[in-house]
């Protein structure tokens, strides 16, 4: 008898820094969502796609749920709530050091978007000595999830078997998408989140939190040319990024530049340029400016 091909939208929700992103780049075996130690990585819905003969899965990454007042943190919640809207199934994500009432406000929201969700427990090789039942016991009393698993994102431990899981747990559907497609991303998008990442891997403090980036201009001929700029929001983060005698912003383009020519293939030639746009992230019109509309 012919397998059934099943295929849906999956969000990936929860909390910040508990490896959404890096759950989705073990998934796909491909680097598409940047990844930091630093909370608050993830500003927009990233679509990864995962494909097999009988399965077309498209995974939803999302920002970490987090309430603020500024116009970039609302831009985010907005992403994520309808990002859950959108699904066929939600991986609320979670790690072992979260409590109960920590993951409550993210059972909350997929409470109201009324989806069928799994809690997948991630980070568990952190607590090799700890029973993972007792973790599933105390965090999935939160929301009525149809499943509940453990995984370790970097080690790939449960991985293959939440997949099938999710498989299983999707309706018969169309193949949306090419086999060969990983993500709808375009190369700009995924140019100047390769940047941004290196500010969060590089500098410290507010400083990732007060940069965006944004790709002036992008030449394909024999070789990649990019100009690219790095807004911060006050002069002083501005001399930061630059370092003394431009240090630091060398050492950042030099690390993204090795990265944008493994995702591109070619040799590249990044220009990066930091501009002051004074509190650019509390303002709806200048976050819009930046690209994140």
């Amino acid at each position: 008898m012919e397998q059934v091909f099943t295929s849906g939208f999956v969000s990936i929700v929860g909390n910040p820094n508990v490896g959404k992103s890096t759950f989705l780049n073990r998934v796909l075996e491909t680097k598409i969502s940047i990844t930091s130690t630093k909370p608050q990585t993830t500003r927009d819905r990233i679509l990864g796609i995962f494909t097999t003969e009988t399965t077309q899965i498209l995974f939803l990454d999302t920002p970490g749920i987090h309430f603020s007042n500024k116009a970039l943190n609302r831009y985010m919640l907005e992403k994520t709530l309808a990002t859950l809207g959108d699904s066929d199934l939600v991986l609320v994500m979670t790690d072992p050091f979260e409590t109960r009432e920590d993951l409550l406000t993210v059972a909350e929201c997929v409470a109201q978007a009324g989806k069928e969700a799994f809690l997948v427990v991630n980070k568990i090789d952190l607590v090799k000595g700890r029973p993972l039942d007792e973790v599933l016991s105390r965090l999935g009393s939160t929301y009525s999830y149809t499943h509940l698993c453990g995984v370790s994102s970097l080690g790939g431990e449960g991985i293959g078997d939440l997949v099938e899981r999710i498989r299983t747990a999707l309706p018969e559907g169309p193949k949306y998408f090419p086999e060969d497609m990983i993500t709808d991303l375009p190369v700009r998008f995924l140019c100047r989140e390769i940047i941004r990442e290196k500010v969060f891997d590089l500098t410290r403090k507010e400083i990732p939190y007060a940069v965006a980036v944004e790709i002036e201009e992008f030449r394909e001929q024999d070789n990649v040319y990019i100009r690219a700029v790095i807004h911060v929001e006050r002069s002083s983060q501005k001399g930061i990024i630059i370092g003394a005698g431009g240090k630091k912003l060398k050492e950042i383009g030099t690390s993204a530049r090795i990265d944008i020519e493994l995702l591109l293939g070619q040799k590249v030639f990044l220009d990066l340029f930091v501009r002051v746009t004074p509190d650019w992230s509390k303002h709806t019109r200048k976050i819009k400016s930046l690209g994140y509309a």
